[in-house]
């Protein structure tokens, strides 16, 4: 077995924002995983993963992590899934899905769409303008909060209210909200057979939700732009 795993994120990494992979970049992984293991690790559900990379994609490689690694596979086959609503219970749950829906209602951002929070296994995603907006509302939104700073404010309040939570801004109009330690390096408790674990990300810095793998002593890791740059940076390490 291969001692060397590389693993990608996918928006910005392997994809562009919420938008299907692109079959170059299907075809460099395949190509890839004949002289490394690849791995996938999201922060998305499975379902969301899929409808970017393929319906195939736990199939395609060797580890597929969704929701950060609380839902795993490995070798196309079920490893393991952890519970957010089991490990809160209901009562913290509604008092911050409360708290959330009251903070954006008082927010002043330009426009405001639908779903703004969307509860998952492993995590709430939380998103001031809704997830229902159109990609450019989406593309407007995240220039507007390059600035405006909407969601590093939200994340700064939410931390000190909430210290035994986590918060990660990823994507281009959410953050990520879960429990100490259910960020990206969860998935790397699945990973002990490898003396090396390389990652691509695009949201390294602090904050973001590749931070947390990206600092970790337990990989090689890359800041990515672009899946070009993925593409690029892999040929000049692998080939």
């Amino acid at each position: 077995m291969s001692k060397k795993i590389v693993l990608f994120d996918v928006d910005g990494t392997l994809t562009i924002p919420r938008n299907m992979v692109k079959k170059n970049m299907l075809d460099f992984l395949q190509e890839l995983n004949t002289k490394v293991d690849v791995g996938i690790v999201g922060g998305s559900d499975l379902s969301k993963i899929k409808e970017q990379l393929g319906e195939n994609t736990v199939e395609l490689y060797d580890y597929v992590f969704s929701e950060n690694g609380l839902m795993a596979f490995k070798d196309g086959k079920f490893l393991e899934e952890q519970s957010l609503k089991k490990y809160m219970g209901e009562d913290k749950l509604k008092e911050f899905i409360n708290y959330t829906l009251h903070y954006i209602a008082d927010l002043d951002i330009p426009i405001k769409r639908g779903t703004f929070i969307e509860f998952r296994n492993g995590m709430i995603n939380v998103s001031p303008i809704g997830r229902n907006c159109s990609q450019e509302e989406r593309d407007n939104f995240e220039t507007y909060d390059k600035t405006a700073n909407i969601r590093k404010t939200m994340v700064n309040i939410f931390q000190k209210k909430y210290p035994e939570l986590q918060f990660s801004i990823g994507g281009q109009i959410s953050f990520d909200v879960f429990p100490r330690g259910w960020d990206k390096t969860y998935c790397l408790k699945f990973l002990e057979e490898y003396e090396s674990i390389y990652f691509f990300g695009d949201k390294t810095f602090e904050g973001g939700n590749d931070h947390e793998i990206f600092i970790s002593d337990r990989t090689i890791a890359y800041t990515v732009k672009s899946p070009e740059e993925t593409i690029r940076i892999c040929r000049e390490i692998f080939y």
